[in-house]
């Protein structure tokens, strides 16, 4: 099993980081020791001290692909769910700095906490899905995937140009505007469309 992560993927997200809107998708990967379920707690890392939340849909792959068309990519794909992408941002903008690769910032372990998974023919249609992230009662992000710059099936489609998709890896598509940082004591809950999936505490 494997993790995509793909960034920059809400126009406002990127403006607010004053990063420029990609003009196809950024990816990155996450190994699976960075995958959290069941509501299990995130212990923040004694590595930084600017770790930020982003909310995002998670996708769950449900068949093996290569090279597969767009018009295609809804069949590899029947349940999602909601997903924290924890990123060491003082890392994040060192490596940056340096023109060095993000994984020391994005894909350390227990980075990629994930909700239960729900499957989309729940809903009449999964772009146009509201998602929110409320930490200690506050809502802090919220969304919607009309949002996206490149929607679920244009990233299977991407991704699947360069890695082998396989049942079970998961993709993060991108976050909407509102990340923030984290600290110990904080309790974070997510929902997709008002239906909470994952609720967990940092400690």
């Amino acid at each position: 099993m494997k993790i995509i992560g793909i960034g920059r993927n809400y126009g406002e997200h990127a403006k607010e980081l004053n990063n420029p809107v990609p003009s196809q998708p950024i990816i990155f990967m996450k190994p699976d020791t960075a995958l959290v379920k069941g509501n299990k707690p995130f212990f923040y890392p004694d590595f930084s001290s600017d770790v930020h939340h982003e909310l995002e849909i998670v996708i769950k792959i449900s068949r093996v692909g290569k090279n597969i068309l767009e018009a295609f990519a809804n069949r590899y794909f029947e349940e999602l769910t909601v997903g924290i992408d924890f990123t060491a941002r003082d890392i994040q903008q060192k490596s940056k700095e340096k023109g060095l690769p993000w994984e020391t910032a994005k894909a350390f372990d227990h980075s990629a906490p994930v909700g239960t998974f729900v499957s989309k023919s729940d809903y009449p249609d999964v772009h146009q899905l509201n998602f929110g992230l409320m930490i200690n009662d506050k809502q802090v992000q919220s969304g919607n995937t009309s949002g996206m710059i490149f929607t679920f099936e244009y990233l299977i489609a991407y991704a699947s140009r360069f890695f082998t998709l396989q049942m079970g890896d998961l993709i993060f598509t991108g976050t909407p505007a509102g990340v923030g940082p984290v600290k110990p004591g904080d309790h974070l809950v997510a929902d997709l469309e008002g239906k909470v999936l994952l609720d967990f505490e940092v400690k």
